[in-house]
């Protein structure tokens, strides 16, 4: 059992409650493992007739799956592979569980912690959430089967899946990652002040065609959009928006599935490793991506990259 995972059930609600504050209540093995038990045992449980996930401390619900700890594996020869695994199964266990399932997304709530809190049946928002799924700026994709809102979510979708852009609990509602506000409405900039310019920019397949339109974008906003997605990978930029556009079509186990495939062929070979080093290690924000920009990316590797034999059967 986990230290960082506290459990208990108290009139008939079951409630896990992530207890890693000092890390924003990042996932790591020994706590998916936790949960996957805890959730287990009592989907059999009568005394059980409801499940509440929250996380400890003022800063948020949870800021996603421990990625150095993934990192170091895959640069160790670890098992690296068995950690998405086991978290996409912890995601889909609480997307198909028997019994109502509430997520408080106080505070921060991103990448992984999105994995476990945006499949539940009722997701509750706050004044204080802050969404994001910042992959492409670790050399990764929006994962944990979050590309089924994002695909569903227009152009506010793309332009959260390859800019890594951060979004309110307004925001969240209106993208389907959210279900109701503890703190009465809230602002949805993303649909509000920023609609026009995302609206008008993100009608392009290529990468290279939205940055473009971005740049070129009256709006400075849509210019600081642009700016932010150069800095991503941009071979993770290409694959998120093949990615994406690919979700639209599949249903939530099929895209988990997706997700797997993707990261066993990209993480090995693709930017993963040097932008967590830049982001989260060494803390210089330089990475050196293995491609200079966004346009010379060369469309064989992300063909090949999507070259994967699916295992998954509706």
């Amino acid at each position: 059992m986990s230290d960082y995972i506290v459990t208990d059930v108290i009139d008939g609600i079951g409630r896990i409650t992530l207890n890693r504050p000092a890390a924003i209540n990042a996932l790591d093995e020994s706590m998916m493992h936790t949960m996957t038990e805890t959730l287990v045992q009592w989907r059999n449980d009568d005394d059980v007739t409801a499940v509440e996930l929250s996380g400890n401390g003022d800063r948020g619900f949870c800021s996603g799956a421990d990625v150095r700890a993934l990192s170091q594996a895959l640069t160790s020869g670890g098992a690296w592979l068995h950690f998405l695994e086991h978290e996409y199964s912890l995601d889909m266990l609480i997307a198909d569980y028997p019994k109502p399932v509430t997520s408080h997304l106080r505070g921060i709530a991103m990448g992984g912690g999105l994995g476990i809190g945006a499949h539940a049946d009722r997701r509750i928002v706050y004044a204080d959430t802050v969404m994001a799924m910042p992959e492409t700026k670790i050399g990764f994709f929006p994962d944990v089967g979050i590309m089924y809102q994002l695909s569903r979510a227009g152009a506010v979708g793309r332009h959260v899946t390859l800019t890594s852009a951060t979004f309110t609990g307004g925001d969240a509602l209106l993208m389907n990652l959210a279900d109701e506000s503890a703190d009465g409405p809230l602002p949805a900039p993303l649909f509000d002040t920023a609609s026009a310019w995302i609206e008008e920019c993100y009608v392009s397949d290529q990468p290279a065609e939205i940055v473009a339109a971005l740049e070129n974008h009256p709006d400075e906003n849509a210019r600081k959009a642009a700016a932010e997605m150069r800095l991503r990978s941009p071979l993770s930029v290409h694959v998120a928006l093949r990615a994406l556009n690919r979700a639209k079509t599949l249903n939530l186990g099929a895209i988990f599935d997706q997700d797997l495939r993707l990261a066993e062929r990209l993480l090995p070979t693709g930017d993963f490793v040097e932008g967590v080093r830049a982001l989260l290690v060494d803390k210089d924000n330089q990475p050196t991506w293995l491609y200079p920009s966004i346009e010379e990316v060369p469309l064989e590797v992300v063909d090949e990259i999507f070259a994967y034999r699916s295992s998954w059967k509706s």
